[in-house]
This record gives structure tokens, sequence and C-alpha cells, in this order.
């Protein structure tokens, strides 16, 4: 190709890079590393083409500018700790809204056919529930004490237990993400129907008001964290089905390190529901106010954390970049 046509072909495009390296610190990390892996092809093209031309030292400027940015804005800042779960995760979760009401979405559809499905087929609870919970929930109920299962173990051991099976379930969904996408919405899917079949199991025995009190004690942050996890699968599928205008590689990276991030800042919410499961949980106890209280003090959070804080976060605050 002649210089000039390819010059021709890319000088509004260095242009732009050109205008936006001017005042770097507007740039998120993204863009300058994607504006990097553009000059560099470049750059490498025009070495093995124009060698000892005043395009080739041009396009090297350019590059060496933006290296020079990228690799400062690397540099460990202080209290980089505090930035990563109040500006960084936040961030990612807005950026993540689309694929997360499509998780809820998922979800809500699977718990509604659970519950349709256990309505109309009497041993669809036992095939999804299986046998011996259904036996062991029932056999509760005769005795009186319908959520008894939360007592039957030590509290520290059943939060060990249920606080790892919640982080594995979110990482289940979120790595299943790499199969298109697919593989996390088929999780959310299942959760969804286990769900459904849950909660008509105790409507079935005129224990659904309980059920509500008592399960979303917990259930509010952890089956909400488990669908913003099959969230982040989907946008780590999407990464590499759908690259856009980004080359694939660039995309699947960008949509990994955005899926991560997301996956990272849930783990102190599954912490506090394997927490509330463990020791709150088992306390049917308590006055209905206070389960609400509980239940209310937990969606505060989900709109704070999920909502608030994603919303008013500004994307091309540098500061926090």
């Amino acid at each position: 190709m002649k210089q000039s046509i390819f010059v021709k072909n890319n000088q509004a495009k260095w242009n732009e890079f050109e205008s936006k390296l001017t005042n770097t610190g507007t740039l998120s990390s993204d863009e300058l590393s994607l504006i990097y892996i553009h000059l560099t092809e470049d750059l490498a093209f025009a070495k093995a083409n124009y060698p000892n031309t005043k395009l080739f030292t041009y396009l090297n400027s350019l590059a060496l500018k933006v290296h020079t940015t990228v690799y400062k804005n690397k540099k460990e800042e202080k209290g980089r700790f505090r930035k990563f779960w109040a500006y960084e995760v936040p961030l990612e979760i807005r950026r993540s809204y689309k694929y997360i009401l499509i998780a809820f979405l998922i979800t809500a559809a699977g718990a509604s056919i659970g519950a349709l499905s256990s309505a109309n087929d009497e041993t669809f609870i036992r095939l999804i529930m299986g046998d011996a919970y259904v036996d062991m929930t029932l056999n509760n109920i005769k005795e009186g004490d319908p959520m008894g299962v939360y007592g039957s173990m030590d509290g520290n051991h059943m939060f060990m237990a249920i606080t790892s099976n919640n982080i594995r379930v979110s990482f289940v969904a979120f790595a299943l993400g790499l199969f298109f996408s697919v593989g996390a919405g088929w999780v959310l899917f299942q959760n969804g129907v286990m769900l459904g079949a849950f909660h008509y199991l105790f409507f079935k025995e005129g224990l659904f008001d309980d059920t509500i009190l008592t399960i979303w004690l917990h259930g509010t942050i952890e089956i909400w964290s488990i669908i913003v996890a099959g969230a982040a699968g989907i946008v780590l599928g999407n990464g590499f089905l759908f690259p856009g205008t980004y080359p694939r590689l660039y995309s699947f990276q960008r949509g990994a390190k955005q899926a991560i991030k997301v996956v990272l800042g849930l783990l102190p919410f599954f912490i506090v529901a394997g927490f509330i499961e463990s020791f709150v949980t088992r306390h049917t106890e308590w006055p209905l106010y206070l389960k609400l209280l509980i239940i209310s003090l937990s969606l505060l959070l989900i709109l704070f954390y999920f909502f608030y804080l994603p919303l008013k976060t500004n994307p091309h605050d540098h500061t926090k970049n």
C-alpha cells in the first residue's frame, strides 16, 4: 500500500486520537487501551513499510505518549482499596444494568414456571427439591417447626457451608457465561425454578406468609446477589459474542474485566447473607416487626449499593481511575 493511501485511510482516526491525548485526564483506562492497540498496530505497519519516515516518527510519538500515560495510571494509588469498592465496582454495575435486568427476568420466569409446574403436578416439587428435602420439610411442618432445618446445624458450621456454597454458585453462574452467555442464563433459570417450587411447597401447606418472612430474611440479599452474578456471566459471554467496533479479543478482555469486578463486589453481600441465614433466620420466634425491619434494611442496602451509588458515580472522573 502506498504511504499516501495509508495516511488518507487513517488520518481522521489519528487526528481524533491526537485531540484526545491533549487531555489524557478525561480518558478512561479502557479508552486509553483501545487507542494504544490501534496506534501500535498502525506503528507496526508503518515500521514494516515506511521506516525512517516522518509518518513513522509521528506514530511512534503518539504511541509513546499513550504508553507513558498507561504506565503512569498503573502506579498504585493511595486509597486503592476504598476506590475499588466505592467507585470501580459501582461503575461496572452501572454499565451492567441491561444485563442485570435480563438476569432478573430469567430468574423471575424460572420462578413462575417452578410455581405453576408445582401447582399442576404434585411430583414436580420432589423432582426439583429431592425426596429427602421434601420429606424432611413436611415432617418439620407436622411437628410445628416448618423452618426447623435452619436450627438443625451449628451456626458457625452453617455459616461456612452456606457462604461458600453461595459464592460457588455465583462463580459457576459467572464462569458458565463463557458458553456464549447461555450457561449463565441456564443457572439463573434453574435457581428460579427451585425458588418457585420451594415457595409453592409452603403455599400448599398454608404457610406462605411464614415462608416469605423467614426465607427472605437472608434471601433478599442472597437471591439478588446470585442474579447479579449471573448478569456478570452474561456480560462475559457477550463480550466475545458481540464485539461491536472493537477487536474481538479486546472486547472479550474488556467484558471479562467488567464482569470480574462485579463478581468480586458481591463477596461481602454473600457473607452478609450467609451470616443472616446462619444466625438470624433460625429465630422463627422473633416478632413480625423485627423480621420486616431486617428485610427492609436488606432492601435499602441493595438500593444504595446497586442503584444510588452507581448512578451518582461519574464515569469520567479521572481522579478515581
